[in-house]
Order: structure tokens, then sequence, then C-alpha cells
């Protein structure tokens, strides 16, 4: 298993790059979001890996990040759904959009993805829903907090003002990402959080 490679940016190409490790050109398919934030070529990158075997082919599927890769493996995991397919859908959606899209039932978002179908999409969704929370998609708001404790506390805050929010009539999708652009420090009320939230909400 090959858990990431670091190397030099060598070529950018329609669906994958190639990089270059001590005179090994490795190809890896990519999503097209990711392909978007990469450095200039020439410069080093650590891609981590996923590697498809086939009867026909060997095949290196890679992400910036770790949660990238761990969607993407979940992604995957779902019946019916190949890496192609997988890779398809994490160029439409970034992890965190395709975890919105779960938890909010939303099947069009993700059959928007080249090669998914409406059935596909739903499937996807039912499979993964028990997988994923509203604190997997907030917990990122939470890395500026210094101690351990406080980033439980910032979740739970958060997961409150969505489900206030849902219950004023919003729809799960857009609460979630108004919520998650809020930060949250150890004095943060869930008022506080629902204030923020209905200011990005409403621009």
């Amino acid at each position: 298993m090959i858990s990431y490679i670091r190397g030099e940016l060598s070529a950018i190409e329609e669906d994958k790059i190639i990089v270059d490790v001590n005179g090994i050109g490795y190809g890896i398919f990519m999503p097209g979001q990711s392909m978007g934030m990469l450095p200039p070529i020439g410069e080093e990158v650590k891609i981590h890996t996923y590697l498809n075997v086939r009867e026909d082919a060997m095949q290196l599927f890679g992400f910036l990040t770790r949660d990238d890769l761990k969607i993407f493996k979940l992604v995957i995991g779902v019946s019916g759904i190949g890496p192609k397919a997988g890779l398809s859908i994490l160029s439409q959606l970034s992890p965190d959009d395709l975890r919105f899209a779960v938890l909010a039932n939303d099947a069009k978002a993700i059959s928007a993805a080249p090669g998914i179908g409406k059935k596909t999409a739903e499937k996807l969704i039912i499979e993964l829903k028990d997988k994923l929370s509203v604190e997997d998609i907030l917990e990122k708001n939470s890395e500026t907090v210094e101690y351990a404790g406080v980033a439980d506390t910032a979740n739970e805050v958060q997961a409150e003002a969505v489900q206030a929010l849902t219950a004023l009539g919003y729809g799960s999708t857009e609460s979630m990402k108004a919520v998650k652009k809020v930060t949250v420090t150890e004095e943060t009320t869930v008022e506080d959080v629902l204030k923020q939230a209905l200011k990005y909400m409403m621009f």
C-alpha cells in the first residue's frame, strides 16, 4: 500500500498529475478541485494516495489531505461506485460539500457529477448518512482552540445552531455552511453563532 507520494510536481494533465520521485514519474489521478489548488510545476508536493488494483491495470488516485482520501474511500465503499465515479463526485463537490449533501438528503447536488445518476446519488446518501455527522463538518472550525475539551464544546454549540436554523425554516445545507464560517471560542454561545450565521446567509 502506498500511503502518500512526495516529490516534484512534473506535469499537470487533464485528469491526472505526474510526480517525479527520484527520477520515477508517478501518474496520479486527482479530483479537478484538488488539481486547481496545486502549486506551480517544479514545486514539491505531498499527495495522499489510494492504489486501485485491477486485472488489467494499477491506478493511483491522489488527494491533498487525509480527509479528502478518507471521504474518497467512504464513497467507493458504496456498492456500484468505483474509483473513477468517486473521483467524478469529488471533482464536483468538495469533501465538506459532499457531507452537506449527504446529511441534507441533497441527491440533486450529488447527481450533478458526471456519470452519477439520481438512483446512485440516493444510494450513496443512504449508505453514508450513518457514517457522517455535523461534527465532522464543523470540527475544522475548532482547530484554533488551544486545549482539549473546548473542541467538543465548540462542536456542540455549532450543532445546536444548525438545529436552530433548520427549525426556523432554513435548509440543512445552507445552515451548515453558514455556521461553519463562524469562528467559535470557549466563550461563544449558540446565540452568538446564530447571529453571525444569519449575517452570512443574508449576503
